[in-house]
């Protein structure tokens, strides 16, 4: 991972609200560290909030993806015509 915010835990104790402040007006991460290794990464909820978006966009493609691999698929000609029938039928 890179980043330049890279701070003990002992810094995140004395600083929180510096560390929030920084978070929400930079949208960079922190890489916070115990006894010199990383143990944790804090973001800002929206930047948290658009990389779980982001996730669950990319399981769907991986899910769909494997639905066509599969063989799971129908033609488009038989869903239109599913969908005209509806139609007529809700009329």
């Amino acid at each position: 991972m890179r980043t330049s915010n890279i701070k003990p835990i002992s810094y995140l104790k004395a600083n929180a609200a510096e560390v929030l402040r920084n978070l929400s007006e930079n949208r960079e991460p922190f890489l916070i560290t115990q006894n010199g290794e990383a143990k944790a990464v804090m973001q800002d909820i929206a930047t948290y909030e658009s990389t779980q978006e982001t996730l669950a966009l990319l399981k769907i493609l991986a899910l769909g993806n494997q639905e066509v691999a599969e063989g799971k698929t129908t033609p488009i000609a038989t869903i239109a015509r599913r969908l005209r029938a509806r139609k007529i039928a809700a009329e």
